[in-house]
């Protein structure tokens, strides 16, 4: 286990925030305050995720008596520490090659491609002003809260903290709110074409395996 204290680095803090934030406003480019919701809570769960990864582990002193009494003599403010599930299983070797670290990342990987998928197809439909009904789109209606989601659930697997445990059911609510407000305006903008492409299209989870008839744009 790393013996090296590995907080109080706000620079990674930062820079790491900035990544995820910076590259999923470069899809989502958001400019509704629907939109500036949807982005602030994805940014906010970011941020605290960084903070207590690499600032202040609030977690690990909250749960720091337990801890101790599971794994006497372990170095709590030691990094590998933080990943939770591989310090409470008892897992050995590096943290970040293990399943759980690996699944987490598929997540956070799958999630960025996702999202930056579905931004093209959005973006050529608003300028055209036609409904985007390709790409992610032809799968399930909310490709990018699926995909905020997505990455959400991968950072809180990799690594798991009270206050983003908190945080994500409540942002997963929100995102459900979001795309139903985003249904209502759409069937108001399409009518008929967006009835008929939510009858044939799922909402957040796709219908692996089950033919569906196509929707035209």
């Amino acid at each position: 286990m790393n013996t090296m204290p590995a907080y109080g680095l706000w620079g990674l803090v930062l820079i790491n925030s900035l990544i995820f934030i910076v590259f999923a406003f470069s899809f989502t480019k958001p400019k509704t305050a629907r939109d500036w919701r949807s982005f602030g809570a994805f940014s906010a769960f970011i941020v605290a995720l960084f903070t207590e990864m690499y600032g202040i582990p609030l977690t690990i002193y909250l749960l720091s008596g337990w801890l101790q009494n599971r794994f006497p003599g372990m170095n709590l403010l030691g990094h590998d520490t933080g990943h939770l599930w591989w310090t409470v299983l008892g897992m050995k070797g590096d943290p970040h090659l293990n399943p759980i670290h690996w699944l987490s990342n598929i997540f956070i990987v799958g999630g960025l491609i996702v999202l930056g998928s579905a931004w093209e197809v959005l973006y050529k439909a608003q300028r055209s002003h036609t409904l985007a009904t390709s790409g992610p789109y032809a799968v399930i209606r909310h490709p990018q809260y699926v995909a905020f989601i997505t990455i959400m659930l991968g950072f809180l697997i990799q690594w798991p903290t009270i206050i983003t445990l908190i945080m994500f059911p409540i942002l997963v609510v929100m995102y459900v709110r979001l795309a139903r407000q985003e249904e209502r305006e759409a069937r108001a903008e399409f009518g008929d074409e967006y009835s008929r492409y939510m009858a044939n299209t799922p909402g957040f989870f796709p219908r692996w395996g089950r033919s569906r008839s196509r929707t035209t744009s």
